[in-house]
């Protein structure tokens, strides 16, 4: 379990089960299960696709889709991972980094599509970049942008969500995951349904919107605007985290040891 806490803002200590792992609607039935039996925060565990910026459907994604993590590509599955779960009244800790602005401002836009005003939302997410390349090498972005990106992260709360608290860098065990191995068979079953689902999006969305959304995150993040704000936009219009982390590989680039 992960332990948060305010600090010295005099509010309890949450104790939190570091939960998520294949569909959406799986943790979902998990995460009310926590809440029925007193849980008051929850710890949200993303699948390795999810936390490097691909969708499921992409090549690279292939055998790691829903493993040791929920795999969430958009809102659609944002809408379906907190469906029924009072956002108001739960805080919520998210175990990611390089794309942690991204899985946060689809959290704030499900809150308000529930009625729920994003200065009410308390959570957190990890959003320590620097420590995650240390510890793992989930890196996506190069260290300039990935610390700008932080650095948004921290102005669009300031101003959006302002009782988030917008980077947590833990101690040890800080990749638990909850006990159980997935059969292949059920990895496989996972994947297909994710694509399926990226599938359905496409078609059913508007791809112009979503293209002149995307064009807008690549403006800003080529000068010095707040990513943040296209990026809610691209998200809202059905852009998945994949296809928003490519704008910004094309105008960011992509770390690896080289750099």
């Amino acid at each position: 379990m992960n332990r948060t806490t305010a600090g010295e803002s005099g509010l309890p200590w949450t104790m939190r089960q570091y939960a998520g792992s294949g569909t959406a609607v799986e943790s979902n039935a998990r995460y009310k299960q926590l809440i029925a039996n007193g849980t008051t925060g929850l710890s949200v565990a993303f699948d390795l696709p999810t936390q490097m910026g691909h969708d499921s459907d992409a090549p690279i994604a292939s055998g790691e889709v829903g493993k040791v993590g929920v795999a969430i590509d958009s809102i659609d599955d944002m809408r379906v991972l907190f469906g029924g779960i009072p956002l108001d009244r739960v805080s919520t800790s998210m175990t990611i980094d390089a794309p942690a602005a991204l899985l946060l401002l689809m959290y704030q836009l499900v809150a308000e599509e529930q009625g729920v005003r994003a200065d009410r939302l308390t959570g957190a997410i990890l959003n320590d970049v620097v420590g995650e390349d240390i510890a793992r090498g989930t890196y996506i972005f190069p260290p300039k942008p990935s610390l700008r990106l932080i650095a948004d992260v921290f102005e669009y709360c300031r101003a959006e969500i302002p009782k988030w608290n917008t980077v947590s860098i833990p101690g040890s065990g800080r990749h638990t995951a909850e006990p159980g191995v997935t059969p292949a068979a059920r990895e496989t079953a996972i994947e297909a349904q994710q694509a399926e689902r990226l599938a359905k999006l496409r078609a059913w969305r508007c791809a112009e919107r979503v293209a002149d959304a995307l064009s807008l995150v690549q403006d800003a993040a080529a000068g010095t605007a707040n990513v943040l704000y296209p990026m809610r936009e691209a998200l809202a219009a059905g852009a998945t985290v994949g296809e928003v982390c490519d704008a910004l590989r094309e105008v960011w680039g992509t770390y690896g040891p080289a750099a």
